[in-house]
């Protein structure tokens, strides 16, 4: 499609972006009940186009196999009954959960009379960014239909089969409902140039979230005139301390490498203290050898385990999404933190141990979305926290960090009530 024109492209984004600020009015407005009627049709529809759903992503995934694309996009491209379940599943979630619309968080009384209160309102009209996996755009619909958000979706070149069909699918079920079609809107063309023309609509987009590559949300914040909230790279780490449960350190970190290694919160580096890691790293690098990880370990890791790949410096910023893990023996927590605060992307830290204060020091000294007390970093999930999906990851602090459910899609305003006063 690279021979659609410019301005034809400008146009087509322009409109698509005009009719979703009129949609988002009507949502704002719209009662509980009529949303998660919505929603739960758009589950339904889920269900019940599941084979040929799948059929479709077939597809995507053969193309992108055949385009030499790296097992780890390919499974994220791929849709599984399953997975079509579970995206059925996060949308009845959210049609349970509370709406955050409408929600007073607090109110006070100024000495003069004033009741001033903070409520939460939607954002209005949300431009979602995306690659590789289709099943984020029935999340993205959801999250956004709930708060009274309309979305605007444009998904990678590589899932735009799948895509396309999801959003036809979940459109008929909201107009279905008696809600605006227009809430929902996939961008239609694969050329590049549409994603710079939404970053340009700044009167009609009031938020971009971007997930994607590190190179791709670069472009992105670099061009955008609208906010920008990144769900970057995920470069997470289990720190095995010195005082643990063996046991539990294995089933922990092996989990949050092996489960499923092509997304972002699975751990790419182990640390473990010195003092544990002859008694810990063999039986354990034995069973990831097992499940066909490979190692690669700095100099005291391959004194423990011979086999290990050498660590080069770049393995220690490495997201490989993928079975290889990084691995470093540290010397005290101190050391372990230092290296975190120097490699990591900020989304998931752990720690295994049973000493309350090195948790209580990690748990306070990590900067990141989600840190995690003898967990698996795989937890860091809308789902997993309750959310029933989640929009992205945001690895940034402003205005939403971590998962993003349905208030990180809200903001807030004063409501003032007085009986007449005037300022003096």
């Amino acid at each position: 499609m690279s021979d659609i024109s410019g301005d034809a492209i400008a146009g087509l984004v322009r409109d698509i972006a005009g009719r979703a600020q009129g949609a988002a009015r009507r949502l704002a407005m719209l009662p509980t009940g009529v949303k998660n009627d919505a929603l739960l049709r758009m589950a339904a529809a889920l269900d019940s186009e599941a084979g040929a759903l799948t059929e479709i992503n077939a597809r995507d995934v053969e193309r992108a196999q055949a385009n030499g694309q790296s097992a780890a996009l390919v499974d994220r491209l791929r849709l599984t009954p399953k997975r079509i379940s579970d995206m059925a599943r996060g949308l009845r979630e959210i049609a349970a959960l509370p709406d955050p619309v409408g929600e007073v968080t607090r109110m006070w009384k100024r000495p003069n009379g004033l009741d001033i209160g903070t409520m939460r309102v939607p954002l209005g009209v949300i431009a979602f960014i995306y690659e590789s996996r289709p099943n984020v755009t029935a999340d993205a619909a959801g999250l956004c239909l709930k708060s009274g958000n309309a979305v605007i979706l444009r998904g990678g070149s590589e899932a735009i089969q799948s895509n396309l069909a999801l959003g036809e699918l979940l459109s008929k079920a909201i107009i279905a409902a008696g809600l605006p079609g227009d809430a929902l809107q996939m961008v239609p063309i694969t050329d590049r140039r549409a994603i710079f023309e939404v970053l340009k609509l700044d009167a009609f987009v009031d938020l971009v979230v971007a997930r994607g590559g590190e190179e791709f949300i670069r472009a992105v914040v670099e061009q955008s005139r609208i906010p920008v909230i990144r769900h970057d790279k995920g470069l997470c780490h289990t720190y095995i301390d010195e005082e643990t449960d063996l046991a539990m350190a294995t089933e922990v970190a092996f989990n949050a490498k092996v489960q499923r290694p092509s997304v972002c919160n699975a751990m790419e580096t182990l640390l473990v203290h010195q003092r544990v890691a002859d008694a810990f790293l063999p039986a354990f690098c034995d069973q990831l050898k097992a499940a066909g990880v490979e190692v690669r370990g700095c100099m005291e890791t391959r004194r423990v385990v011979p086999w290990a790949l050498e660590a080069s410096d770049a393995d220690w910023d490495a997201e490989y999404l993928d079975l290889i893990l990084a691995i470093r023996v540290v010397a005290t927590l101190d050391e372990a933190l230092d290296h975190i605060a120097h490699h990591s992307s900020r989304l998931s830290e752990s720690i295994i141990t049973t000493n309350y204060q090195h948790a209580r020091r990690f748990v306070h000294e990590v900067d990141a979305a989600a840190v995690f007390v003898n967990a698996s970093t795989r937890f860091t999930d809308g789902n997993e926290f309750g959310f029933g999906a989640e929009l992205g990851i945001s690895t940034q602090k402003l205005h939403a960090r971590g998962p993003m459910g349905l208030e990180s899609l809200t903001s807030l305003k004063y409501v003032v009530y007085g009986d007449g006063q005037i300022r003096a």
